[in-house]
């Protein structure tokens, strides 16, 4: 299914948000923030939370410097 992804159209296969994360190479402890279609979606609703077609998701990671 294409979705978007922090801006950029892609094609993927992740049926949750879970699995697109997992897909992406983020470790399950990562500290990251996520929202589709603007509503936030904390990390315990994440491996429940179908993606579908068209969807606008947004992937956050802290980075260190300055």
């Amino acid at each position: 299914m294409k979705i978007r992804l922090n801006g950029a159209r892609i094609e993927t296969t992740a049926h949750t948000l879970r699995e697109l994360i997992d897909m992406l190479g983020y470790h399950q402890d990562a500290r990251i923030a996520t929202a589709v279609n603007g509503d936030f979606v904390p990390a315990a609703r994440r491996e429940s939370w179908k993606l579908t077609p068209g969807d606008e998701v947004e992937i956050l990671a802290p980075r260190q410097g300055g």
